[in-house]
């Protein structure tokens, strides 16, 4: 195979077109003092062309020098093309940082919200990645995360049990953008960082022998708080449910939330018994409004308990109801759940039981308010 065929003079006289210079060795001429080298090769019975550089600007003996290394690699059964690509490649070692944006973006749409509140991030916001940020998510091991929260593994626990939680979401979620990551970090920084010594504290509720005498108090008030903490008792929705309620999720007895309202980010229905609906009928806007129309203060219904002397908050009516509903009624499981807006039906049986319980969740709430409205 003849090879050397240009000179430097000839490679610079020649017109534009296509001039061999041998062995698959090429310059491509697109007018008379510009062009191009180019490698012409067979692979697999395919045949390639991998560019070597511009003319004038590589020198004959230059492209020549290239396509020796690339015939080099071709012999070896690389393809020279693809071995330049990955020589190329700016590897970038993904941050911990990186990796949790990356986790976080992906997660999004099942998060309430698309995570806009900021409660999936919180704890790494605060707790890892100012302290590991900057760090390889690759070189994230146990050793590293027991260090990492060791100061908070006991002094805020439920903080450090969900940074570590969303980590290890982290990590598989690297370890699935191919990343050579240690998916037991999480597991075994548990090992090391030992029981948490913490007390699970419940939302102090009032007891349900108590709460007929309780309803009667607001109803003696007419303030807008008492108001929605009676709705709040007689629908056992949640309190930021109550306080954002509008007009427009009412219907005839039916209280209607959007999925974007409610915790478990799923549309939920609530029946209206009579005295709920009495609360909101005729109401326009928002349901409970405070100063200038708005919404209700997250800490409206609290302070009013509190006034009152009571350590209960109003979400702690939703532990009352239930465990009144365990002990005086004969209802099942499932309804007592739904009245609260858990999920019961799941996996295979949510596929087929579609039902949200309504009329069994009306009986029950019916029940409920002839216990509350019950003389003390």
């Amino acid at each position: 195979m003849k090879r050397h065929i240009l000179s430097h003079i000839a490679a610079r006289n020649a017109p534009p077109g296509r001039h061999a210079d041998g062995a698959g060795l090429w310059l491509h001429k697109r007018e008379r003092a510009h062009g191009k080298w180019v490698l012409r090769y067979f692979l697999h019975g395919k045949r390639r062309e991998m560019g070597l550089g511009r003319w004038p600007d590589v020198s004959i003996a230059d492209a020549r020098a290239a396509a020796l290394d690339a015939r080099a690699t071709l012999r070896s059964g690389q393809c020279p093309i693809d071995k330049r690509r990955q020589e190329r490649r700016v590897i970038h070692r993904l941050t911990v940082k990186e990796a949790i944006n990356s986790c976080f973006d992906a997660r999004k749409a099942q998060l309430k919200g698309e995570g806009a509140a900021g409660r999936w991030m919180s704890p790494l916001n605060v707790h890892v990645i100012p302290k590991i940020g900057k760090k390889a998510v690759e070189d994230v091991d146990q050793h590293m995360l027991r260090d990492l929260l060791t100061p908070i593994w006991h002094a805020k626990p439920e903080a450090a049990t969900k940074a570590l939680n969303r980590l290890n979401l982290t990590l598989v979620h690297a370890a699935a953008l191919g990343l050579s990551v240690d998916l037991q970090a999480c597991l075994k920084a548990r090992a090391l960082l030992g029981k948490q010594r913490h007390e699970t504290e419940h939302i102090p509720a009032l007891p349900y022998a108590d709460a007929p005498k309780f309803y009667q108090w607001p109803c003696t008030l007419d303030t807008t708080a008492s108001q929605a903490l009676r709705f709040l008792m007689l629908t056992l929705a949640r309190t930021s449910e109550v306080r954002l309620a509008v007009s427009d999720e009412i219907g005839a007895d039916i209280w209607s939330l959007a999925a974007k309202r409610t915790k478990t980010n799923e549309s939920r229905r609530i029946p209206l018994v009579a005295q709920a609906r009495a609360l909101v009928e005729g109401k326009s806007g928002n349901l409970f409004a405070a100063y200038q129309g708005k919404p209700l203060s997250d800490m409206a219904m609290t302070a009013l308990m509190g006034s009152a002397g009571h350590d209960a908050i109003p979400h702690g009516f939703r532990s009352t109801f239930r465990t009144w509903a365990e002990e005086c009624t004969n209802a099942d499981f499932e309804t007592k759940e739904a009245c609260l807006g858990h999920a019961v039906d799941t996996g295979v049986v949510g596929a087929y039981q579609r039902s949200d319980r309504l009329a069994k969740r009306r009986k029950l709430l019916e029940e409920w308010v002839n216990f509350l409205t019950k003389k003390a």
